[in-house]
């Protein structure tokens, strides 16, 4: 089951992180994989120890809230690996600020990246699907989206970005069903992952203890949970998924 032999790969956010467990949990599975992320020396270690495992993979640097670098990562890809098949909107920013503090540009920012840059390589990213009628578009959201996720203080910019994903995921795989393209999304709760430990952005034993005792759980999840689903999501045993959202969260919503 989950067998990707032959298929090509690109994950965005891939230098660390959730983007890196994506992209070395589909090269176990037989992906080539383009590992793309802002910062190509990064990606390149990504690269090479996917390659080190016996796997194929490129590094590709990209700004995903830049038409023009999305453009240039597609084509490199399909160039070097042929095709695209699976897309993994993983790369995303968190710089968490009070609604009353926040200014325009932290806004334009968090948007651009996390809501327009999932846009701008999801339509790329069909472009190259809809030759073979044959796709796999995953969309990473996050817990922090309202609706049936949950507000979240501090993040506003954030939360908004991240529940525009989730409607965008929805009225794509509405769209593009009859080019055999299939879209859904994941919202992981609470990630033990390298974004929240930036400076500026350490995660204290308070704020842990705080998160842990909302996770029937009872623990933060980590990157290679939330890849598990992707790689259901790509593979041909999620043939009848589309549109969905799944929450990768140990129970948090259901407390």
């Amino acid at each position: 089951m989950f067998e990707l032999k032959d298929k090509v790969a690109l994950v965005t956010g891939a230098r660390r992180g959730m983007g890196k467990a994506h992209a070395l949990a589909l090269a176990k599975q037989g992906a080539k994989v383009a590992v793309c992320d802002i910062n190509l020396e990064e990606c390149q270690i990504v690269a090479d120890e996917i390659r080190a495992r016996g796997g194929q993979a490129i590094a590709l640097r990209m700004d995903v809230s830049k038409a023009e670098d999305v453009n240039h990562a597609f084509d490199a890809t399909v160039q070097q690996l042929g095709r695209v098949d699976i897309l993994v909107n993983n790369a995303g920013i968190y710089i968490p600020k009070p609604a009353l503090e926040l200014g325009e540009e932290d806004w334009d920012n968090t948007i651009a990246v996390n809501l327009k840059g999932q846009f701008l390589c999801a339509q790329r990213a069909a472009r190259e699907m809809a030759k073979n009628r044959w796709g796999r578009i995953i969309n990473i959201a996050s817990i922090a989206s309202g609706g049936v996720g949950i507000g979240f203080s501090g993040g506003t910019h954030y939360a908004a970005s991240k529940g525009g994903i989730i409607g965008m995921t929805e009225s794509l795989a509405a769209e593009w069903a009859e080019l055999g393209i299939l879209v859904n999304g994941i919202a992981p709760g609470a990630i033990d992952t390298p974004m929240v430990r930036e400076p500026g952005k350490e995660v204290t034993q308070e704020f842990t203890e705080e998160i842990i005792a909302r996770i029937p759980l009872q623990r933060m999840g980590t990157p290679g949970e939330v890849a598990a689903m992707v790689v259901f999501l790509a593979s041909e045993e999620a043939s009848y998924v589309t549109g969905a959202t799944f929450y990768v969260d140990g129970g948090w919503l259901a407390a």
